[in-house]
């Protein structure tokens, strides 16, 4: 009987040494092939991997959690650093490229089957509200993001997440980013951009931080503008004239506020072109002539301002 106590205080003491151990060791089986390492270990990834180094991201991405990376390789950090006027990667502001690398991490693992058209939110913030900057996801051939960048190869696994290598480095983006990359807004773009209008693509791109931004645009859709041509009794956008297309056009745009959906409230907002009357809790926008315009988008964030998406266009007095 003694022999029996003995023993199964031996095994008591032995199991509670182990669940110890266990303790001090969350994580007994260490990450041996975290996103970190994959671009460490990859030639192709050099200018990524100086990038992560001198933005203070190596260890977030060598680290426990599950993200999305797309992955821009050496040719296309080149071409990123010649676009913007920098000679090398030192001389990209730190805060810049920090902000530029967030804007290629997703929260989650999304695998290449797990994309669909549409928005997901990065890691980057813009600036006066700190909220995530939106990402489009277009697949309708292939995936491409932004507009701009294509993933040429899919579903690299790592210990935590996955990678997806990309030929061009995702910028932040601007309100026309995602007005040129979502074809929802391909009328607005027709719009924004004919000759007798002023240079809107110019003012929407302005960096955050300059006057005027930021921007919040209520940006009409394509069927929003089959309506109005309905509405106005017209073959086409051809037929509003220049001024008129002008003022209608900047009533969609409040400068200086990154209003966001959460922060709409019940009154009157002045616009570039006219004043709008909001009902936040309904979602909707009422013009100088009392068309009411429903918002159905909401929350698509730029670097420089934010879209809401609306389904009718709105004219001013």
């Amino acid at each position: 009987m003694k022999n029996l106590i003995k023993i199964s205080l031996f095994v008591f003491i032995a199991l509670g040494i182990m669940s110890c151990s266990d303790d001090d060791n969350p994580n007994p089986d260490p990450q041996t092939n975290t996103i970190a390492d994959f671009v460490a270990s990859n030639d192709d990834y050099s200018s990524l991997k100086a990038a992560l180094d001198k933005a203070g991201l190596t260890a977030t991405l060598a680290g426990q959690g599950e993200f999305t990376v797309f992955a821009p390789n050496n040719d296309a950090f080149a071409a990123f650093l010649t676009a913007n006027g920098f000679a090398t990667l030192d001389d990209v502001p730190v805060d810049l490229l920090t902000n530029v690398l967030l804007n290629h991490v997703v929260i989650g693992k999304l695998m290449a089957a797990d994309l669909t058209t549409g928005y997901v939110n990065t890691l980057a913030t813009e600036a006066s509200t700190g909220s995530n900057l939106s990402l489009y996801v277009n697949t309708s051939s292939g995936v491409k993001l932004n507009g701009v960048s294509t993933v040429t190869t899919a579903d690299v696994a790592a210990d935590n997440g996955v990678i997806h290598a990309v030929n061009t480095v995702i910028g932040l983006p601007t309100v026309v980013t995602f007005a040129t990359a979502d074809p929802t807004f391909s009328t607005l773009v027709t719009a924004l951009t004919r000759a007798d209008q002023p240079d809107f693509v110019s003012v929407l791109s302005t960096p955050e931080g300059t006057s005027p931004t930021p921007f919040t645009v209520f940006a009409p859709t394509n069927d929003a503008f089959a309506d109005l041509i309905t509405e106005l009794e017209i073959n086409g956008l051809a037929d509003i004239d220049g001024p008129t297309l002008t003022a209608a056009l900047n009533t969609h745009v409040i400068a200086g506020a990154n209003v966001r959906a959460e922060d709409l409230v019940n009154g009157t907002v002045s616009t570039l072109g006219d004043d709008l009357i909001i009902n936040a809790p309904n979602a909707t926008i009422t013009d100088p002539n009392g068309r009411v315009s429903n918002i159905i988008v909401v929350n698509v964030q730029a670097a420089n301002g934010v879209v809401h998406a609306i389904d009718k266009v709105l004219l001013p007095q």
